[in-house]
C-alpha cells in the first residue's frame, strides 16, 4: 500500500466497496486538483508500509483519513482468508508520483471506477493508540458486511477491556516503577493508590514474569539520608574555602610581630609568592596571599633582593615587606666587585662560624668538585684555579652551612653571568686563545681602573700592550696589580728596580703577556669593558687622584703625567 501521508494519488474503487457509499474514499481528496498522469490506468507497485496519520494533510478536511485506510486494509486480508480471492479494488495501486491538490473536490475516470460527485468524509476519532478503536462512522451505524461473518470482524474492544501490548524488554529492569526509583515511588504503599485496571496489569505482568517490588527498609533510607546530608555539607565547606580564596581577604597577623626572631634565606630569582611561602612557612606572615598583597602595595616591594633576613614572627604582611626593604634586616654576605678569592675565603669563614682558614682549605682541595666549566680547568701555573669564579654579588650564608656549598653557589653565580654575556663565543674575536684570558683581561681592568667609564679605555690598553711588536712597551704590561696580587698585598709606591727583579709568572714587569690567571674577581661593568674595549690607541693611564684615570698614547705624554704625580706628593 502506499503512503498517503506524503500525499499520493488514489487508485480507482471498485463499485460494490461498502465503503463507496460512506464518503471514506470517493469524491473529495485531501489534494485536490491534480489528475493522475497515467490517464486512470492502474499502475503496480509494491506494497509499503502504511503508517496511520492523525490529523489533516494541510487542510483540516480529513482527520480519520489514516484510520479508514488501515481499516480497508483489514478487510482486504479478512476478504482473501475466506477464499473470495482477490478483494475488489486490490489490483490498482496507486500511483506514486501524483500529487494531489487541496483545491480538487471531484475525479473522474474512464474506466467507472469512481463516480462523479462530492461525499462527505466521515471522521473516526478514537483512542490514538488504537486507530481503530471507537470508528462508528463506518462500522457502528448498521452497515452489512458483504464479506464475512461476525467472527471475521469482531468488534474493537473498548478501551477499558484492551490489554495493554508488552513493553519491549531490555538489559536493565527499571522495577515496577517503570524506571523511577522505588525510594522516591513509596514501596510497596503505592499499590493502595493504584486505579483497580493499573493493579490487574501489574498482576498481570508478575505473573507473566516479571520481578516484584522490592521494598526499602529503613536503615536504607536513613543511610541514603546521611550520605546526602553529608555530601551537601561537603560541598557547602568547599565553596566556603573556594569563595573565601578568591574573593575574601587573606589572613593575616597583626603588628609588628611578637618579638621572636627567625632567620629566612630568600632564593635568587625567587617571586612574590616564593617569598611569600618562606615566610609563612618559618611563621613570619600567617598567608602567602597576603604577602603578595602588600608586596604588590609597596611601590618598592619589587625591589627585594635574595639573601638571609631577621625578621620576627607573626608579623602583618605590611611590616614585612617594610623590614625586608630595611638594610637592617637583610644579614647577606656582600661579595664586592675586584675581591680576591683569599678574602673572600674569609668571610665565609666568618659567616659560618667556623675556624679560619676552613673554607681555603676545602677550596685548595675540592676545586675539581665545586662546578668550575671546562675551559676553565688545567691551566699551568694558576695560584687559585676558583680565582674569578666567586663572582661578586649578595649571598644569603648562615651558621650551620656547608663552605663547600657556599662555594658552589658562587662559582654556578659565576658560570651564568659569563654564559649570559657569551665570554665563550666572544673570546677569539678578540685575538685571544680562550676565553680564560678573556677573563683574566677583565679582572686587570677590574684591578686597574678607579671608576666604571675607565673599564672600556683599560682593556684597550691591555690589548695594545699584547701585542708583540707594539712600539711602545713591546709586549710587557707592567701592571702594579699583577706583582701586589702574588706579593697578596695592595701597595700604590713600588720601585721600578722591586717590579722588574722578582721573577714570577703572575709579575707583568718580569713576564710578557697576560699572567697564568685572573687576578680578582671581576663584576659585569669589568666583563662588558674586556668583551668592548675602545679603539682609541690608548698604551699608558695614571690615576693623579686615586679616583679617576688619566690615559695618553705616548710615553712622553704619559711621563708628563708621572712628573706631576710626583710634584703633587713632594717626591
Amino acid at each position: 500500500m502506499t503512503e498517503y501521508g506524503r500525499g499520493q494519488g488514489s487508485e480507482p474503487w471498485h463499485p460494490e466497496d461498502p465503503l463507496y457509499g460512506d464518503g471514506g474514499w470517493g469524491g473529495e481528496q485531501a489534494h485536490q486538483g491534480q489528475h493522475s498522469p497515467y490517464g486512470g490506468q492502474p499502475q503496480h507497485y509494491p506494497e509499503q508500509p502504511q503508517q496511520p496519520q492523525f490529523g489533516d494533510w494541510g487542510t483540516g478536511e480529513q482527520p480519520g483519513y489514516g484510520q479508514a485506510q488501515q481499516q480497508y486494509q483489514y478487510d482486504q486480508q479478512q476478504y482473501a482468508a475466506q477464499g473470495h480471492g482477490q478483494y475488489p479494488g486490490q489490483g490498482h495501486q496507486q500511483d506514486q508520483g501524483y500529487q494531489q491538490d487541496p483545491g480538487y473536490q471531484q475525479q473522474q475516470y474512464d474506466n467507472g471506477g469512481w463516480a462523479a460527485g462530492n461525499h462527505q468524509q466521515v471522521s473516526y476519532p478514537g483512542d490514538p493508540a488504537d486507530p481503530y478503536g471507537q470508528q462508528t462512522g463506518a462500522y457502528d451505524q448498521g452497515q452489512s458486511d458483504y464479506y464475512g461473518t461476525p467472527d471475521a470482524y469482531p468488534p474493537p474492544e473498548p478501551p477499558g477491556r484492551r490489554r495493554a501490548e508488552p513493553e519491549p524488554e531490555t538489559d536493565w529492569d527499571p522495577g515496577p516503577d517503570q524506571g523511577e526509583h522505588a525510594f522516591f515511588a513509596g514501596g510497596d504503599d503505592d499499590d493502595d493508590a493504584d486505579e483497580p485496571g493499573d493493579r490487574r496489569r501489574r498482576d498481570d505482568q508478575r505473573g507473566r514474569g516479571g520481578k516484584p517490588k522490592k521494598r526499602r527498609s529503613g536503615m536504607a533510607c536513613l543511610v541514603v539520608v546521611l550520605v546526602l546530608g553529608g555530601g551537601l555539607a561537603g560541598v557547602s565547606y568547599f565553596g566556603y574555602q573556594f569563595f573565601q580564596d578568591r574573593f575574601g581577604d587573606a589572613p593575616d597577623y597583626a603588628g609588628d610581630g611578637n618579638g621572636q626572631q627567625v632567620s629566612v634565606e630568600i632564593p635568587q630569582g625567587a617571586d612574590g609568592y616564593t617569598i611569600g611561602r618562606v615566610l609563612k612557612s618559618a611563621g613570619v606572615v600567617k598567608s602567602v596571599d597576603a604577602f603578595v598583597s602588600a608586596q604588590a602595595g609597596n611601590p618598592e616591594g619589587r625591589t627585594i633582593q635574595d639573601g638571609v633576613y631577621t625578621l620576627q614572627k607573626q608579623m602583618s604582611a605590611d611590616s614585612a615587606v617594610e623590614m625586608m626593604l630595611s638594610p637592617e634586616s637583610r644579614d647577606n654576605l656582600i661579595i664586592a666587585e675586584g675581591k680576591r678569592n683569599a678574602d673572600i675565603y674569609r668571610l665565609i669563614d666568618k659567616r659560618l662560624e667556623v675556624k679560619d682558614g676552613t673554607t681555603a682549605a676545602v677550596a685548595k682541595k675540592d676545586w675539581k668538585k665545586l662546578g668550575l666549566p671546562d675551559w676553565a680547568l688545567n691551566h699551568k701555573d694558576v695560584k687559585d684555579p676558583l680565582e674569578g669564579f666567586l663572582y661578586p654579588s649578595s649571598y644569603g650564608i648562615a651558621k650551620g652551612q656547608k663552605p663547600e656549598d657556599v662555594l658552589k653557589r658562587m662559582v654556578a653565580r659565576a658560570t651564568e653571568t659569563y654564559e649570559k654575556l657569551g665570554v665563550e663565543k666572544k673570546a677569539q674575536s678578540l685575538g685571544l686563545e680562550d676565553p680564560w684570558q678573556l677573563l683574566t683581561v677583565a679582572s686587570l681592568a677590574q684591578a686597574e681602573g678607579t671608576s666604571h667609564d675607565d673599564f672600556r679605555k683599560m682593556a684597550e690598553v691591555v690589548y695594545n700592550r699584547m701585542k708583540p711588536g707594539n712600539p711602545q712597551t713591546n709586549g710587557m704590561l707592567e701592571f702594579d696589580s699583577t706583582y701586589n696580587y702574588i706579593k697578596n698585598q695592595s701597595k700604590i709606591d713600588l720601585s721600578l728596580s722591586e717590579l722588574r727583579n722578582y721573577d714570577n709568572p703572575y709579575n707583568t714587569y718580569f713576564h710578557k703577556g697576560l699572567p697564568p690567571g685572573p687576578i680578582d674577581n671581576p663584576g659585569e661593568a669589568a666583563l662588558k669593558g674586556a668583551l668592548n674595549p675602545t679603539k682609541d690607541g690608548w698604551y699608558y693611564f695614571i690615576s693623579l687622584d686615586g679616583k679617576t684615570s688619566e690615559f695618553t698614547k705616548t710615553n712622553a705624554e704619559h711621563q708628563k703625567l708621572v712628573d706631576k704625580f710626583n710634584a703633587s706628593r713632594n717626591n
